[in-house]
């Protein structure tokens, strides 16, 4: 037995049936092209800006991340939901197209038939499953988002009105081939690979094959126009993510992670710096905002949403794209409000998470510059001091930097100038150079490195301010002046090997300065030394402690070093407990985006809710690699009055006490 069937059943072969077909489909795509085109001209009044480099490279990503599903699972509830159905819709239209391409091109036009036989079997059972799932699925995102709906997600009259077609779209489907079947199947074995088809058609079995006939037919025009009605919408409503999240697969950055634009800032034809307006944004910018799919989950993990700030990632880039197309020329910073802006540690999370692609922390950064640049404006007169201390001193504190490298004498320590041959140059930071608590973690480093025979030298009172903080509240200028300084430095000692104890010093020198002409080896504490002990250059007695870890977003999110303080610990002897969020889901400590020169006024305290999380461990130690962090997390502590059961160290205060 031939096992096939004639796929226009009830309809014929004609012009009278494939001439208007093809015509709406035709019209469909026409409708399609034009909303787009539309669309198109909204991006261009942006900046330009190339991101169709290594072409080959992202349209491997782009098909990775579509046919996987690998963003969208991320989360694994809706994520499962939307990757099924998206794989059971993407069977469906690709078997369409080989029903079309045989029916109406190698069977009409050669008398050639592929599916057919022990294939077509296979193809029959494949799509019927796929069409159930895709409804199954479709059916349970409706009710997430119509009926549960969970807190912040949000929902428009267009989705509905999608959701409904799609909807009407599988179930006609099955109802079209449950009638035909119900006429040429039902007691044949071809009708057992068609299950659900053939639960329709015994469903309908006794309607008669007439009123089947008449069914069939009509389901099948019924069928087509909201196939063509849904293709025309997609343009119009949020279901052009289809197209422009896929797309942002293609136009993701390819750059160093979490890298700003270092502006050109004695470019004389520049009038402003920074975004005020859109048409100082990228055109990926807006694009972005037609690539979101208002999911929520850059919310969900946004600490400042978290605590009550005015700041919602995904608002940001909605209100982007509703003032590209209905009010390009209206003040951006007025419409997201500077508290929002101000309220952004840049920590990534949202970027991170995002199934869509989306970049929020630059568009945010590039509010911030032109806020800083052009009007001078801070988030509170403190960051105006602890700006000018930089500027001045070379520190936010203001203390004389001619002090900076006093914790170091009685280490024998010596700054470069005074014995320029070492092994690696110790880049302090601000707070391990002043802060007395951050004091015993450079101190810490120091012990550490000498027990394994590694000679430090540091740059004592020339060191400045990286300039992490300032750059990411926006303030470029006081940024590449501080980098400057260090940079030629760095150059004039001839420096091998930069290592950092604060992950803001260690991600500005590797990836920051790179566009100022720096390119020295740079490293985290937590990454040299764990080389040391796997070396077996540094020797450590372990002895068996309960802590948990807190992965600082700039160490973590923004550099993937998960493993190497986490490896400390073990050797350490540590047992850790992780968080509810760690790793790729940790929780800011809310130093971030230059927010550790600012006080926190607004909400609940970032680094409370984060201490909270430590606390629910039971562990008693509070583990972390980050001065920033560190600072935090003790006025945290503090705060909350848990000094009796929670308590803060660094890894290199914890390693110290065990110099075997």
């Amino acid at each position: 037995m031939e096992f096939t069937r004639e796929i226009y059943w009830n309809l014929g072969k004609g012009a009278g049936t494939l001439i208007p077909m093809y015509a709406s489909a035709c019209i469909a795509i026409a409708v399609l092209a034009w909303g787009f085109l539309q669309r198109v001209k909204v991006y261009r009044q942006a900046q330009p800006l190339n991101r169709t480099d290594n072409l080959g490279e992202r349209i491997a990503g782009l098909v990775k991340a579509v046919l996987l599903q690998t963003k969208v699972l991320a989360v694994r509830g809706p994520g499962i939901a939307h990757a099924l159905f998206f794989w059971g819709f993407f069977c469906l239209f690709i078997g369409t197209c080989l029903v079309a391409l045989q029916a109406d091109f190698t069977d009409l036009f050669f008398g050639v038939k592929f599916l057919k036989g022990p294939f077509y079997l296979l193809f029959s059972i494949v799509l019927d499953l796929a069409g159930l799932v895709a409804m199954v699925m479709l059916a349970g995102l409706f009710v997430r988002r119509y009926l549960v709906r969970p807190d912040g997600l949000e929902s428009k009259v267009d989705d509905a009105v999608m959701h409904g077609l799609l909807f009407a779209i599988l179930l006609t489907g099955f109802f079209i081939e449950g009638a035909r079947m119900a006429v040429t199947e039902l007691g044949t074995p071809l009708a057992l690979w068609s299950p659900v088809g053939l639960m329709v058609a015994k469903a309908v079995a006794s309607l008669g094959e007439a009123s089947l006939r008449n069914l069939h037919l009509g389901l099948w025009w019924l069928h087509l126009v909201l196939v063509v009605g849904f293709i025309m919408l997609i343009p119009f409503t949020k279901f052009r993510h289809i197209f422009t999240t896929s797309a942002n697969y293609l136009f993701a950055d390819q750059g160093p992670r979490g890298n700003l634009v270092t502006l050109d800032l004695e470019d004389e034809a520049a009038e402003t710096f920074g975004v005020a307006e859109i048409a100082e944004f990228t055109w990926k910018d807006v694009f972005d905002a037609d690539a979101c799919t208002l999911c929520k989950r850059c919310q969900d993990r946004c600490p400042a949403y978290a605590t009550d700030k005015p700041l919602s990632p995904m608002k940001v880039v909605a209100q982007i794209g509703e003032l590209a197309f209905e009010k390009p020329e209206a003040n951006l910073i007025a419409t997201v409000s500077k508290d929002a802006l101000w309220a952004c540690t840049t920590c990534r999370a949202c970027q991170e998470i995002c199934p869509a692609a989306i970049e929020h922390v630059n568009k945010i950064v590039d509010m911030r510059r032109n806020l800083v640049l052009m009007a001078g404006e801070f988030p509170g007169e403190e960051v105006t001091v602890a700006a000018d201390n930089i500027e001045v001193n070379g520190n936010p504190f203001g203390l004389g930097y001619a002090t900076r490298g006093d914790w170091a004498e009685a280490l024998g320590v010596k700054p470069l100038a005074e014995d320029p041959e070492v092994d690696i140059l110790y880049f302090v930071g601000c707070y391990a150079s002043f802060d007395k608590r951050n004091i015993k973690i450079a101190t810490s480093f120091i012990k550490l490195c000498q027990a394994a025979g590694v000679k430090v030298g540091i740059l004592g009172k020339e060191e400045k301010c990286c300039g992490d903080p300032v750059r990411k509240l926006g303030n470029e200028y006081l940024y590449q002046a501080q980098a400057a300084e260090n940079i030629e430095l760095m150059k004039r000692y001839n420096v091998k090997k930069v290592v950092t104890t604060c992950p803001h010093c260690f991600n500005t020198l590797a990836k920051d300065y790179r566009d100022l002409d720096f390119a020295l080896e740079v490293e985290h504490y937590t990454v040299f030394l764990e080389q040391l002990v796997t070396r077996g250059a540094l020797k450590l007695s372990a002895s068996s402690f309960d802590c948990t870890y807190h992965d600082s977003c700039y160490l973590g999110r923004y550099n993937d070093l998960y493993e190497q303080p986490r490896a400390l610990l073990h050797v350490a002897g540590g047992k850790l407990i992780e968080m509810s969020k760690h790793e790729r889901e940790s929780f800011c400590c809310g130093a971030g985006g230059g927010r550790i020169l600012a006080e926190e006024n607004l909400g609940e305290r970032i680094a409370n809710k984060r201490v909270g999380m430590a606390d629910a461990t039971g562990t008693g130690l509070l583990v972390s690699s980050c001065p920033f962090c560190l600072t935090m997390f003790e006025d945290g502590i503090k705060g909350l009055e848990k000094d009796e059961s929670l308590v803060a160290k660094d890894i290199t205060e914890i390693l110290v006490e065990r110099l075997s």
